[in-house]
């Protein structure tokens, strides 16, 4: 067994064994995270590996020996953005870490990869996921690659690409009337009725282990960490695993005690974690008639809300909803002034942070702005 432990994220006393398939905390349904003993990342010894997430593997929930499932996801470019950061006004350099360049052109691509490498060894003759339409792209990728067979469940309105790239991948897909929260309902029960392992967004504490990767490459790239990370929100595995990540980075001494401010950002048509944030609440109540183009975000009430206020509220950051008509103005600003292949996620990012600025934001270093996704996922 790994020298990991699964620590309920609410209450640290939560303890549970590190060969529990799945599970959230059993006292009060919170989601729980990996914990490490201490452990070390030589950097001088980084040159030498492969230019993939799992280059960090002893802050992953893996062996040195064990061989991942992995289609080399991770390593994606930070990309400077100097016409843009011109264009909304913004009076500090800003970045695009273009998430777009893994393999199944979207950050799922971590999050998958850590999360099946997880269900192998711990025994998983299946897989299953709800999504709003890249996670199960995605999973249905590393399934193939793990050789494991996947069924994901998906709102019946999810667009052909999303669904037909599942396919693609031999995914059993099955179109579910609603949003992503009544496709996870029919997740848990598949779950519960055939023993497949639901890697569904913070069901499991894996996805989590291989977003955070991201915090890991930023200041492996920029040498830093960045004044502030722009960060488009739907279930928010990314945004909590990269805050996690950088309390690990302190621990091995790669930082100090600064953190970036984590800007939350959301569509006007689906703002769960805005509204929260907004209230002064701990909490976030769903979202009603969710609607927005921007798919990844259509997530009316996710599970890690708590963790994702703590987050913002903690990093002196800000959660921020924009208009539908501004994401796709800030998609093709990412297009055609920076040539980045940017997904309607990305757009919400340089809306919020063309607003932002427009309020008198002030940064006083490196901006980062993430791009999840691709333009084509949504062709």
């Amino acid at each position: 067994m790994l020298p990991r432990e699964l620590i309920c994220s609410v209450d640290a006393e939560h303890r549970f064994d590190a060969r529990t398939l799945q599970a959230t905390c059993t006292v009060d349904g919170a989601p729980l995270l990996v914990g490490y003993p201490p452990f070390a990342i030589d950097r001088a010894q980084l040159a030498g590996r492969p230019w993939t997430m799992w280059r960090y593997h002893e802050a992953l929930p893996i062996d040195a020996a064990e061989e991942p499932v992995s289609l080399g996801e991770g390593a994606t470019p930070l990309l400077a953005a100097e016409r843009l950061a011109r264009d909304i006004g913004l009076d500090a350099p800003l970045y695009v870490k273009d998430e777009a360049q893994n393999p199944t052109a979207s950050f799922k691509s971590r999050g998958m990869s850590a999360a099946v490498t997880c269900a192998r060894r711990l025994g998983a003759s299946a897989l299953v996921a709800p999504s709003a339409g890249n996670a199960g792209g995605a999973l249905a990728a590393y399934g193939a690659r793990a050789g494991l067979p996947v069924t994901v469940f998906l709102p019946a309105d999810t667009p052909t690409s999303l669904v037909d790239e599942c396919v693609r991948f031999g995914a059993t897909v099955e179109l579910v009337d609603g949003l992503i929260d009544a496709a996870g309902k029919r997740a848990i029960a598949h779950a519960a009725s055939t023993g497949a392992f639901n890697v569904a967004t913070l069901r499991e504490p894996y996805r989590i282990e291989g977003k955070k990767t991201m915090a890991y490459e930023l200041v492996e790239q920029l040498g830093a960490v960045p004044a502030a990370i722009v960060y488009p929100t739907g279930g928010g595995t990314g945004l909590i695993g990269m805050w996690k990540a950088f309390d690990e980075l302190e621990g091995i001494g790669w930082i100090g005690s600064e953190r970036p401010r984590m800007l939350c950002v959301q569509a006007e048509g689906c703002a769960p974690i805005v509204r929260a944030y907004e209230r002064g609440a701990d909490a976030a109540e769903r979202w009603d008639d969710a609607r927005t183009a921007a798919w990844g975000l259509r997530v009316p009430s996710a599970l890690g809300d708590r963790l994702m206020l703590r987050a913002i509220r903690a990093s002196g950051g800000t959660a921020i909803a924009v208009p539908e008509g501004d994401i796709m103005t800030g998609t093709r600003a990412l297009r055609t002034r920076e040539g980045i292949d940017a997904s309607e996620e990305g757009g919400a990012c340089v809306a919020a942070l063309r607003t932002l600025c427009a309020r008198g934001m002030s940064f006083g270093g490196s901006v980062v702005l993430f791009n999840t996704g691709s333009a084509l996922k949504y062709a």
